[in-house]
This record gives C-alpha cells, sequence and structure tokens, in this order.
C-alpha cells in the first residue's frame, strides 16, 4: 500500500536529500529522549519482573553490606572510599529479552496539522520510554540488527546513540529477518503500510522458534480520515512519485475502504501467530499506547503489575 501525503498545489516536490535531512535524528534526540523519561515517568505501574541482582557476571549496582552475609562478598575497594561496607552486585543473568524495532523509513517523517508529532519522533519516544520501563522491571533490552540485549540504567541513551549512528537501515520499512529465542518478546514500531506478504515473513522470521511479538502501528490522523475535497497531489514519500487527484473526497471513500482491508489484514496475521496489534494515533498521549503495552508483556508472561 502506497504511503500517501496531500500537497498544496505551490508546494515543491522534496528531494531525496531534502527528505533524509528531514529524517535526521541526530539534533531532535536530545528532546525526543526528554519526552521519553517524561513519559516513562507518568506511568503508574512497571512491570514485576525478576530481581536485578543475581548470579550472573555483569556489574549492575554497589549496596550496603548486611550483617549475616558472608564477608567474601564485600566490595574492599569501594568499601574504602567510604565509612560503610559494600557488597557489588551482580546483574540476573536469566532475565528475558524484549527486542525492539523501530521504523525509522521516509514514510515515518510525516505529521499533518492534526497531530502532536511526526510518526518517527512518537515512535521513539515510545521505544524509548518501554525500554525504559522495562528495564526498571528487571529485563534486557535489545534493538534488532542493531544492538544487543543490555540492562543498563541508561537504556535509552544507549539506544538512541545506537538508532543516530545507524545509517544502513533508514530506509527499510520492515525489520531484519531475525529469529527471537522462544523466552523472548519482540515490540515492532512503525506505520506497517507495506504489503502484506512481506510484513507476514518479517513476523515469521521474528517467530520462528516461538516467540511472542506485538506491532505497534503509529497512524496520522490524516492517514485514518482523509479528510480533503477538490483536486490534491499525492505523493509517496519512499518511491518518490505523486498522483493527481481531482476528487479527494470520492478518493477519499475508497482510500479508507483499503486501510480498513489493511489493517484487518495486519490484525489477522499477528493474531495467527500470537502477537497483539495495538494502534496509536499521534493526536493521542504517548503513555496511552506505552501503558497498554507494558500490560501486553506482563500478561503474557503471567505475572502482575507492581507500582514502579
Amino acid at each position: 500500500m502506497a504511503r500517501v501525503r496531500v500537497l498544496p498545489e505551490e508546494s515543491r516536490s522534496p528531494t531525496a536529500r531534502e527528505t533524509r535531512e528531514a529524517l535526521s535524528l541526530a539534533s531532535r534526540m536530545p528532546r525526543v529522549l526528554l519526552e521519553a523519561r517524561r513519559v516513562a515517568a507518568t506511568l503508574a505501574h512497571g512491570i514485576h519482573g525478576r530481581r536485578r541482582a543475581g548470579m550472573g557476571e555483569t556489574f549492575w549496582q554497589f549496596r550496603p553490606f548486611v550483617t549475616g552475609e558472608a564477608a567474601q562478598r564485600i566490595d574492599w575497594r569501594r568499601s574504602g572510599r567510604d565509612d560503610r561496607l559494600y557488597v557489588r552486585e551482580r546483574e540476573w543473568e536469566t532475565a528475558q529479552t524484549i527486542w525492539f524495532w523501530i521504523d525509522r523509513s521516509a514514510s515515518m517523517g510525516f505529521a499533518s496539522d492534526l497531530a502532536q508529532t511526526s510518526k518517527i519522533e512518537r515512535a521513539l519516544v515510545l521505544g524509548l520510554a518501554l525500554a525504559d520501563t522495562f528495564v526498571d522491571g528487571g529485563e534486557r533490552v535489545g534493538l534488532l540488527g542493531l544492538m544487543p540485549p543490555r540492562a543498563t540504567r541508561h537504556i535509552a541513551e544507549t539506544m538512541a546513540e545506537a538508532i543516530v549512528t545507524d545509517r544502513a537501515s533508514l530506509e527499510d520499512d520492515l525489520p531484519p529477518q531475525i529469529p527471537v529465542a522462544t523466552q523472548d518478546e519482540a515490540i515492532l514500531i512503525g506505520d506497517f503500510l507495506s504489503p502484506l506478504g512481506d510484513i507476514a515473513a518479517k513476523i515469521e522470521a521474528i517467530s520462528s522458534r516461538g516467540a511472542r511479538g506485538h506491532l505497534v502501528m503509529i497512524v496520522d490522523p490524516v492517514e485514518e480520515s482523509f479528510p480533503f475535497h477538490g483536486q490534491a497531489e499525492l505523493r509517496d514519500l519512499e518511491a518518490g512519485i505523486s498522483l493527481r487527484v481531482g476528487d479527494a473526497a470520492e478518493w477519499g471513500r475508497s482510500y479508507r475502504e483499503r486501510i480498513t482491508t489493511h489493517r484487518e489484514a495486519v490484525e489477522d496475521l499477528a493474531r495467527r501467530r500470537g502477537w497483539s496489534l495495538t494502534i496509536h494515533r499521534t493526536d493521542r498521549p504517548a503513555s496511552e499506547a506505552a501503558l497498554r503495552l507494558i500490560t501486553l508483556v506482563t500478561a503474557s508472561r503471567g505475572v502482575g503489575l507492581k507500582g514502579r
């Protein structure tokens, strides 16, 4: 299905260079990170994961020594800097991983006057806020094909750096076909306007080992309602082709039917694999979709929510 944008008659066509510049995230990432932190902080609940400390090899944190613990657990170097004894805790190695993928293709740069922000910025805010919340709940977070799973306290910044420095997947409108382990989950965030066969192939590949997944479809309100009349020019932001429409209202009726059919088909693809589909409009608060995803992931693991 083509990605469409309605342009005024006087608008000049964007070049490939301008499109890439519009989607450049380096200058916008500080603002995105700030918003992601705000969303994570406003979530009323986190996920109930395993304890962060455990029998792994990766350092997690220092904590005060408790009377009765074995003396060999004391970290004497850290304790030497203070008047207290400290224990070096290591990360719980059996924590499951939640894999993210965030669509950064050209169509995600769209933002209408009805939206709070562009689709790409909302997708990034959701992904980074969720990653921060999941790590806080004891999970590991990774980026499919881009970053191995980690549980660092600065996971949002780590993910943002990996995304900003990545150039190879800017034009990919679907995730890489990388299988995810049975106990792990995948959260794919994009507009999913690609052909159904392509979407199905990606879902099948990622879930081939039995992993569960969640699709988050980011939708601009204009893409959903197509509230235009008269003459209009429709432009595919990724292919660079355009179509002039004489009666936008009539064309819009057919367009809305196709959107509905496509969405129902994507939902069916997800359901057949045991995945969920969340549709999030960019005129709604990001926290709504974030809380729904936390609830879905928590429910799939058979555990309850706890306060942050």
